[in-house]
């Protein structure tokens, strides 16, 4: 009997180690859900665009739909989600340039035509660069930042280290450990994740207002983190949690709520 309770609990502990190797190993295929786009694939949408090229200092071309209005009354940089390519996230953009913003949308690394090894000290200072280069063209001041999901992990560091008028959060985390925990708690993810995101540590030096939609219900990324992202944001930055009881990850821009409310936010002028 003993022999067996030792066989079993050996088995347990091979296949345990066997599943975190698995996931050091793989963990960016779970992490960046990436969907490549030959050079040659032309994009459709219905109001203008333009794609835009960067080179990096490591090698990496970066691609991004820039969709422009006439007379804009501001930017948005908008930084998506971790599945699909612009292919998918450019059909977000009528959000915004209805509203007289125009939108520039970087593919990160390995996404649609960008290419480039992967890391979060890349992605930083990719997000980070498109920010200058709009900022650039339309004045920081009249920058949104807006991160959705995965693009929140992108968004708030640049927030922190510029001045953009607003930071609109979607369904974002604190940080990425408390995505990886909330999908398979039993891991040790504080030794196995290459990617933290701590979005929750940067978001004490953003000055410029914040807000963050969030459901309640959300599957992917726990309601339980917003609020402790929320609650990193200093005191005296304008700061509002737009929560949706019923709200899930992928959804809350179908509530009237979500849209008068955007609107209110892109109306705003701080300076």
């Amino acid at each position: 009997m003993t022999l067996f309770i030792l066989s079993t609990l050996g088995l347990l502990t091979l296949v345990y180690l066997g599943v975190c190797l698995f996931y050091w190993v793989f963990q960016e295929k779970f992490i960046f859900v990436r969907f490549p786009l030959p050079d040659r694939y032309q994009f459709s949408f219905p109001q203008p665009f333009e794609e835009e090229m960067m080179q990096r200092p490591d090698g990496a071309q970066l691609h991004a739909l820039h969709f422009t209005v006439p007379k804009p009354e501001g930017a948005v940089l908008y930084l998506h989600g971790n599945t699909g390519s612009l292919r998918r996230w450019g059909k977000r953009a009528p959000r915004f340039t209805t509203l007289r913003h125009a939108v520039l949308m970087p593919d990160y690394r390995g996404y649609g035509k960008s290419t480039g090894k992967l890391s979060e000290a890349a992605l930083h200072a990719d997000a980070l660069a498109w920010f200058d280069r709009l900022a650039e063209q339309y004045g920081e001041e009249n920058v949104v930042i807006y991160g959705r999901s995965l693009g929140s992990g992108m968004a708030v560091p640049i927030a922190a280290t510029r001045s953009p008028r607003t930071l609109i959060l979607e369904s974002p985390f604190a940080n990425l450990l408390d995505v990886a925990k909330h999908y398979l708690a039993i891991l040790p993810y504080r030794w196995l994740l290459k990617y933290r995101f701590r979005s929750d540590e940067v978001i004490s030096k953003v000055k410029c207002p914040v807000f963050i939609f969030h459901g309640k219900r959300d599957p992917l990324v726990p309601y339980s983190s917003a609020l402790r992202l929320y609650a990193a944001i200093p005191v005296e930055v304008h700061r509002e949690l737009i929560t949706f009881a019923k709200g899930y990850h992928s959804d809350l821009a179908g509530y009237a709520r979500f849209r008068r409310k955007l609107r209110a936010i892109l109306a705003m002028r701080t300076k």
